[in-house]
This record gives C-alpha cells, sequence and structure tokens, in this order.
C-alpha cells in the first residue's frame, strides 16, 4: 500500500511538473524580429489630431494665459506631453460641424475678416511650439454665399482662406482635404488643385476624399482611370481606418498609383487607459494593414461644455472652465506621447518590424534615415500573458542603448530600465494590456505642470454688458463663455453707437454639415434649476429673438435639435413660451435632409419637436427698438417678462435645471439677426453681487495690438 501511495505521489509530482514545464513556456512564449535598414517601409507623415468638426475648443481662448500656455504645451510641445507631429483644423463655414458653429472669414461675398474666431490663433501657438508641426485643413460647412459646395464659389472660398493664413498670420497649409464626409467630386478637385497652382499654393497637398463607410473608396477605379483627377490628388484619403480597414486589393491599387495613405479622421472612443492603449493599437493598425503613413484622431482638446456631443470622449485634455482656470489631462494624452515623443515626421517605416505579435498585440518600427536611430511602439491590448520579443539589429540601424517609456493600467508614460544590445541582441518582455515606446533616441519626458486650480462652478449671478471689449477684433470678436451652437453671435458695435453688443450675424442658411435648428448660443452650468436670464434685444425688421434656459441638451451632433425653454418675441409684439424637446431617438435621420425639413415645419410632434406653452400679444413692439427679455425658473413656474412686465406665466416639469442661452430663431426663409445687450443670468432666492466679465482681466487677448486691423 505504501510503495502504491509512493507511486501514484511520483506520477502526479511528475504530472504537475510537466504542467508546470508547459505552463511557463506558454507563458514566455519567444518571438524573434529582425531589424534592418534595408527592410523597405514608407516614409511616415505624422500622427496627429483634429480641432474642428465643431467648435471643439471654443472654452479655451477664455482661459487665463497661464493654464491657457500650459494646455497648449501638453498638446504641441516636443517631448513634452503628446507631442504631435500634425495638426488638422476645420476651415469654418458659419454652420454646426457637430459640437457647435465657428464663424467664417467671409460671412458674405466681398467679406473678409481673417480675426474672427479663435481657429487662427491655435495654429498659430501650435506652430510657435513646433515650428515642424504639419498644417491640414478642410471644410465641414460653408456660408450660404457659395450656394453649392463642389462650385467654383468653393474653390475660391479654399483659396481665399489660404491667402488669409498666408498673408496675415505668415502660414502656410502643407495639405487640403475637398469636403470632410460629404461624397465626391471629381471635378471638383481638378478645379481646386489648378487654383492652388495658379495662385501660389503649388506646395500644398490635396487629399480626398475623406469619407467613411463602406463606399469610402468606391472612386480608386475612377482615379485609376482618370489621369487628371489622379495627377490631382497627391493623397489618397479617408476616415475610421479603425473600423473598416482598407482591403489588400485597395491598398495595391493605391500604392500603383505612387499614393500615399491617409486616415484624415480616425475616432477612439474609449475612456482612462482604454483610451490609451487603444490610440497606440489605432496608429499600429493604421500602418500594419491599410498602409496608412499619417494617422490623425479626432479630437484634441475639449473647451466644450458638459451637454454637448462628445464633450468628454475622445478628447486627451478637458478644458471647459475658464472662470475657474481648471483642466484635466486624460490617460489619452500618454498614447499620442508614446509615439510623438518617439518619432518625427520624415522617418521610415521599417516593414520587418512593423507586425502583429503572435501571442497579442502589435508592433511598429521607424526609423531616422540619416542617423541610424530608431523607434518600436509595442501595444498588447489583445494578449491574455506575457510575452517575449527578441530583436536582432543589423543593417545600419543604431545598436546604441535603447530608453524604455511603459504604461498599464495603473501608470502611465513611466521611464523603466534602459535597454543595451549585446552582439546586436536584445529581448524585452511585454506584459499583457501594456504599451512600451523603446528608441535609440534620447529627451523623452513626463510634462507635468503644478498647482491647477481647482474646479469651480460657473459663476453665478453673472452679467456681461460687452462693452470691457474696447477691441472685439483682439477677442476674435467672440463674447467670453458662450459656446455657439448654430449661427455665430459675434462682438459689434451697438446701433445706436452706444456701446458694446452682440449680434447673430449668419442672415442666411448656410451649407451645413448636419441639419440645424434654430440659431443659438449656450453658457452656465446645466446643474442650474431656479434662475431668471435676461437681455436686452434689437429687432431688425421681420425679425425673431429669444432668451433661453434650462438647456439640457443641445442634440446628437447630427441634427443640433436643443432641449429646454425658450421666451420669443417678435417685431409685431407677438409673444411666445416655447418648450423644446429635441429628438427622441437622437440616431433616427441622421444628417438626413428629411430632419432638416421636419426641425424647420417643426411638425415632429410624436418624438420631441416644439411645443408652446403660452402667447400673449404685447403693444408698442416695434423693429429698430430696444427691448427687454427676461425668463424665470420657479420650481416648475415658468414666467416670462418684456420690458420689466410679467406678460407670460405657465407651468411645465419637463425640465428642471440646465443651462442659458441666447437665440435668433430660424424661419423658412429669413435668419434672424437681431443685438443682444445687458446679459445678465440671477438666482432666485440670493442677492449676491453679480460678477462682471470685466472684473476678468487675467483672460489674456487672442490677437494684442491688432485693434486698427480692417
Amino acid at each position: 500500500m505504501i510503495k502504491m501511495a509512493l507511486k501514484k505521489n511520483r506520477r502526479r509530482l511528475v504530472f504537475h511538473f510537466l504542467l508546470c514545464i508547459n505552463f511557463f513556456s506558454v507563458v514566455m512564449a519567444q518571438q524573434t524580429v529582425c531589424l534592418s535598414d534595408r527592410s523597405t517601409g514608407k516614409r511616415f507623415d505624422g500622427i496627429g489630431i483634429v480641432n474642428g468638426g465643431g467648435a471643439t475648443s471654443v472654452l479655451l481662448k477664455d482661459y487665463p494665459e497661464r493654464q491657457r500656455n500650459e494646455i497648449m504645451d501638453m498638446v504641441y510641445k516636443p517631448m513634452f506631453g503628446a507631442s504631435v507631429s500634425s495638426l488638422l483644423v476645420e476651415i469654418p463655414g458659419d454652420g454646426n460641424s457637430t459640437q457647435g458653429s465657428m464663424p467664417s472669414h467671409s460671412h458674405y461675398l466681398g467679406d473678409f475678416n481673417y480675426r474672427r474666431g479663435y481657429i487662427w490663433w491655435i495654429m498659430q501657438e501650435a506652430k510657435k511650439r513646433n515650428p515642424l508641426l504639419t498644417l491640414d485643413g478642410t471644410a465641414w460647412s460653408a456660408p450660404a454665399w457659395v450656394e453649392d459646395f463642389w462650385s467654383q464659389k468653393m474653390v475660391d472660398y479654399y483659396i481665399s482662406w489660404l491667402l488669409g493664413l498666408r498673408r496675415v498670420y505668415g502660414l502656410n497649409l502643407d495639405a487640403i482635404g475637398c469636403h470632410n464626409e460629404k461624397g465626391v467630386s471629381y471635378e471638383f478637385a481638378k478645379e481646386l488643385r489648378k487654383a492652388m497652382d495658379e495662385k501660389g499654393f503649388r506646395d500644398v497637398k490635396l487629399h480626398g476624399f475623406d469619407n467613411w463607410g463602406d463606399s469610402k473608396m468606391d472612386f480608386l477605379n475612377d482615379m485609376q482611370a482618370d489621369k487628371e483627377l489622379r495627377e490631382s490628388l497627391d493623397i489618397v484619403s479617408a476616415h475610421t481606418f479603425s473600423e473598416i480597414q482598407l482591403t489588400k486589393e485597395q491598398r495595391k491599387m493605391i500604392e500603383g498609383m505612387g499614393k500615399p495613405i491617409w486616415n484624415t479622421e480616425d475616432h477612439v472612443y474609449r475612456k482612462g487607459f482604454d483610451a490609451l492603449i487603444s490610440i497606440v493599437k489605432c496608429f499600429n493598425e493604421n500602418y500594419i494593414i491599410s498602409g496608412a503613413t499619417k494617422i490623425i484622431n479626432w479630437y484634441d482638446i475639449a473647451g466644450v461644455y458638459p451637454l454637448e456631443p462628445y464633450s468628454c470622449d475622445p478628447a486627451m485634455i478637458l478644458a471647459r472652465e475658464p472662470w475657474s482656470g481648471n483642466y484635466e489631462i486624460r490617460e489619452a494624452l500618454w498614447g499620442y506621447a508614446h509615439y510623438g515623443q518617439f518619432t518625427q515626421v520624415g522617418w521610415r517605416y521599417v516593414d520587418d518590424g512593423c507586425i502583429n505579435l503572435e501571442q497579442g498585440g502589435s508592433m511598429v518600427t521607424l526609423r531616422e534615415p540619416e542617423t541610424g536611430d530608431y523607434s518600436i511602439i509595442f501595444e498588447t491590448k489583445d494578449a491574455e500573458r506575457s510575452q517575449v520579443v527578441k530583436v536582432k539589429v543589423a543593417g545600419g540601424l543604431s545598436t546604441n542603448k535603447l530608453c524604455v517609456w511603459y504604461s498599464d493600467s495603473k501608470k502611465q508614460f513611466i521611464r523603466v530600465k534602459d535597454i543595451t544590445p549585446q552582439n546586436g541582441y536584445y529581448s524585452i518582455t511585454l506584459k499583457p494590456n501594456s504599451v512600451y515606446s523603446i528608441s535609440t533616441t534620447t529627451g523623452q519626458q513626463k510634462g507635468v505642470f503644478s498647482h491647477i486650480p481647482l474646479s469651480t462652478p460657473f459663476p453665478i449671478p453673472y452679467e456681461d454688458d460687452f462693452d470691457s471689449y474696447s477691441h472685439p477684433v483682439e477677442w476674435g470678436y467672440l463674447p467670453h463663455y458662450t459656446a455657439d451652437i448654430i449661427g455665430c453671435f459675434e462682438l459689434v458695435e451697438r446701433p445706436d453707437h452706444r456701446g458694446q453688443c452682440i449680434r447673430q450675424v449668419v442672415g442666411e442658411h448656410t451649407l451645413s454639415w448636419a441639419p440645424e435648428w434654430h440659431h443659438y448660443t449656450i453658457l452656465g452650468d446645466s446643474a442650474w434649476t431656479d434662475y431668471e436670464v435676461s437681455a436686452d434685444v434689437y429687432l431688425n425688421p421681420l425679425d425673431e429673438v429669444a432668451v433661453m434656459g434650462r438647456l439640457c441638451d443641445v442634440g446628437s451632433g447630427y441634427g443640433i435639435w436643443a432641449k429646454g425653454y425658450y421666451l420669443k418675441l417678435d417685431d409685431k409684439g407677438n409673444c411666445s413660451l416655447v418648450i423644446s424637446k429635441g429628438k427622441k431617438d437622437q440616431k433616427e435621420l441622421i444628417g438626413d435632409a428629411e430632419q432638416q425639413a421636419m426641425i424647420l415645419a417643426r411638425t415632429d410632434v410624436e418624438v420631441g419637436g416644439e411645443y408652446v406653452l403660452a402667447t400673449a400679444k404685447i403693444e408698442g413692439i416695434n423693429a429698430c427698438e430696444w427691448h427687454s427679455l427676461k425668463l424665470r425658473f420657479l420650481g416648475n413656474e415658468l414666467i416670462g417678462f418684456v420690458d420689466g412686465k410679467e406678460v407670460l406665466r405657465t407651468v411645465s416639469d419637463c425640465y428642471l435645471h440646465g443651462m442659458a442661452g441666447l437665440m435668433a430663431p430660424l424661419q423658412k426663409y429669413h435668419v434672424s439677426t437681431p443685438y443682444f445687450d445687458n446679459l445678465r443670468i440671477l438666482p432666485m432666492g440670493q442677492t449676491k453681487t453679480v460678477v462682471r466679465v470685466v472684473e476678468k482681466r487675467n483672460i489674456s487677448t487672442l490677437y494684442p495690438d491688432v485693434y486698427r486691423y480692417r
């Protein structure tokens, strides 16, 4: 019995020993990769971000100068933070393009003003930090005077924007797209290429056609057959290769035409460390599978209010409290850093080192053409266990010591122990769900700023008489803390020449990227409950004007239909208190002309729409006069005032909290362009001193010393 027991135990021990050997052999599976400068690979054109697709950073402009500089450093300063190598900006066109709208440099034909908005400032500041940064641009929307996006007028619009960028700011675009996600036009691409060549922009590359979905590359056969089109498009581009990759046939066709492949907008809608590692995986697979040599992600800095679409993800920095100076660096930023601090535009991919790993994950290798320096970026998002990659270096690549930077769910962008090759070999052990960047280059750092101000709510009571902007041009004509969702609410002189005010200046239906509702701007705090919002208003003939409150939604980005209340007045004295319930299903009719018609008709009563809660006829209201509008919220009571007198009172339990706003109602054949002054937001039941913008002069101007510009 004893012998049998011993024999049985020996068998058990042998079994467990063999099991352990097998276990560790699996856990520490090894893969060998041979690197050489003789390995063919494409030119690396950069990794970067989009600033646009809506007014993605509109609140950033209002930050105190110190915090504003810190935020820009974290994104653009080389060897510090994200260190992106490319910036793609929206060429503003007055229309909503996801989160909001940005003012055009040419509201109407013959109108040119290159100080409107903040996108010029973004490009200036980014380029100041990194002179090697490449600049790209494309349009989502266009002003009404263009009439048809695929037209000669749109060609002229693009050229005028390029001329302004060069003449006013001394900046040149490196590349430009035809139109963001709105189909193709071969003739437009040809005409734009001709115009750029004729006007001195021969060096600006043209890419197309920047679409997404299954049909995004359907133009390739036509391009291959059409010599003029093929010569017009310098780069073949599309969006979201992480979702729909190029087929082998498509990639072969593009490469056969000798064209680079760019992903001009990808998306990584993730949170926390998952965003970081998914960004690196996106960059790696874009090249490994689709051959893309430039990868741009949407978007960079979330300078938007929390209720706006995509207000958190996928941004690398949250910058939505300019009144406090508080901002938040998100894990996603260090995903960009794993590429941005280890590569430069003009390096070459090393194809033998651009592969999927056998045990899950991927690696991409890039080399400096002259020095032999190189970097490898690993991600192991899909790996289930640790693995060893053995690297053999030959053929002119550097054999110097390699720095190693590491990220996982607990710590991000941390330098760990260097690797020293021995006889041209070294090994690295990769943990699952981790990111590694190794490089023979030096100078990387994890940028950090101390003493970021604490978060505070939007200041209330609040008032702005707009007279503190003595030279509106210095501010890009945009008042502090407002976020235009549709239209452009700009600083202008009062019609009676008694100081400054703001006006909704877009007087026609734009060639909008997304179906539009009334033109409106927002500010404040979504948590506000009982308060009143008031403003002095000036109506032009046929105008309507409104103040808004308890705004708790501004739509999906694909049909901007708000949820909240507004008090409306027209130039005949007709007054109404309206609830807007938006769309019940935000995905329904996305981007469809039917939704636009529904918005204009305001008949979507089954799933949302607009409802008039109360009406009144006010005597003595005329166009070209100043009047005051005030909307008060007390629990479920809504009270409307005109010229200080109560005119409407009703009850509604639908929305009990939300932001304030100003509105220029959209009509079927007319867009209102009223003036607003003396904006005031006062909490009910409190008597605190009103906070005025004039007291917050720690905000620096965007365009100093240019008030003489015309």
